[in-house]
């Protein structure tokens, strides 16, 4: 009785079948390595001014807390400076509290596809890396320069004579730091805290207060020594 003949191996439907699984396996990690570059916050500004856990810009090291999320397009943001402005600065100023400044870019649809937003918000990391005495100065400038919704907000070069006019040390480094946008992926990873609805937002020793324009109300009546 004749044997049964034995199969040939088909290794061309194996070599096949292992080429189609490498491609696969290569889109999967290019697909996973874009996404983690979407998603990674980027290089953030090293400075002991600035926490990098929260992204918190720092000023003063008073008991009490404040926190601000701003975002330097956003209208409502510059009127909350206008009327409380002046009473958080005081505050810091005479020690009574620590000022946490979180730049957000939340508003990057209204410039155009400029991303003012995210720029100005970078910007604005920059310079309180680079010249922390002259950072609060420059938020105020960024403030009464700022540009209308729906516009192209300001160009990089126009940010930079903001920050020479509010007094920083505009050094080379730091004019490439603002035009390379340098910061823009820290400061787009940069979220609103838990609760929070939009810009600007206020907390006072962590808890998120709302807004009434009024600073007796929103600060001083929510500061542990009142």
């Amino acid at each position: 009785m004749a044997g049964t003949p034995a199969r040939k191996t088909n290794w061309f439907a194996i070599w096949t079948s292992v080429a189609v699984v490498a491609v696969v396996a290569v889109v999967i990690g290019a697909v996973v390595w874009m996404n983690n570059s979407a998603t990674a916050p980027g290089e953030a500004p090293q400075a002991s001014n600035i926490d990098t856990e929260t992204g918190a810009i720092v000023f003063g090291d008073g008991p009490d807390t404040v926190a601000t999320y701003v975002d330097f397009m956003c209208p409502y943001c510059n009127q909350f400076e206008q009327t409380e402005g002046e009473t958080i600065k005081g505050l810091v100023d005479d020690g009574s509290v620590t000022l946490e400044l979180h730049p957000v870019a939340i508003l990057d649809r209204l410039s155009q596809g400029t991303e003012f937003s995210s720029r100005s918000a970078a910007a604005m990391y920059a310079v309180a890396a680079s010249d922390p005495d002259n950072a609060y100065a420059f938020m105020q400038a960024m403030y009464e320069n700022q540009p209308a919704e729906s516009s192209t907000g300001l160009t990089d070069e126009e940010i930079i004579q903001i920050a020479k006019d509010a007094g920083v040390a505009v050094t080379d480094q730091l004019a490439d730091d603002i035009t390379s946008h340098k910061y823009v992926k820290f400061a787009q990873a940069q979220q609103l805290p838990e609760g929070a609805t939009g810009t600007p937002t206020l907390a006072v020793n962590g808890t998120l207060v709302p807004i009434t324009m009024n600073p007796q109300t929103d600060i001083v009546a929510n500061l542990t020594g009142q």
